[in-house]
């Protein structure tokens, strides 16, 4: 078995979050945003970087409200979130020019959510040649930038 060494998730798997704490980690970012991941809070919904993207500029679209069930999301709510999955796309591809887009949503920890509790939109820019044989054969995904200039980027494409 290959091993990559990621050190920086360690915080990530040992923090407060983790599935036992009965904490939210998105509820907690909309709570303590220090400015450097959500691009655009709304009342209803709102939108934030992936903090393990699968590519540059992957984006989650979120109800503010805290649940975890497709079938609670009321009709303004999944307005909101549907006006901001909008919104992404449209600031990915002026800034990005990305060749095309998997959006999608994982219900379910058996389904592949990594935090059931709190649903959210997968908004992820494709590119031809993003799985290169690092991601094929190494079973390894490389991002050639980091999620602080992902933001900058992206954050002046989600001003009103």
């Amino acid at each position: 078995m290959e091993r990559l060494w990621s050190p920086w998730r360690m915080e990530y798997v040992s923090s407060v979050h983790g599935p036992e704490s009965g904490r939210c980690v998105f509820c907690d970012l909309v709570d303590g945003d220090d400015g450097t991941r959500i691009l655009a809070l709304e009342d209803l919904a709102f939108v934030t970087l992936a903090e393990y993207p699968y590519n540059p500029g992957h984006l989650l679209v979120l109800p503010r409200r805290h649940t975890g069930e497709f079938e609670d999301v009321t009709a303004e709510e999944h307005a909101a979130m549907t006006a901001l999955v909008q919104r992404s796309l449209a600031a990915l591809r002026e800034e990005m020019a990305p060749h095309g887009f998997n959006l999608g949503m994982n219900l379910g920890r058996i389904a592949g959510a990594g935090i059931p509790e709190h649903l959210h939109w997968h908004v992820v820019p494709r590119w031809n040649g993003d799985s290169n044989a690092m991601t094929v054969i190494g079973e390894t995904r490389v991002l050639p930038e980091l999620l602080e200039q992902t933001f900058a980027r992206l954050r002046p494409r989600f001003d009103p």
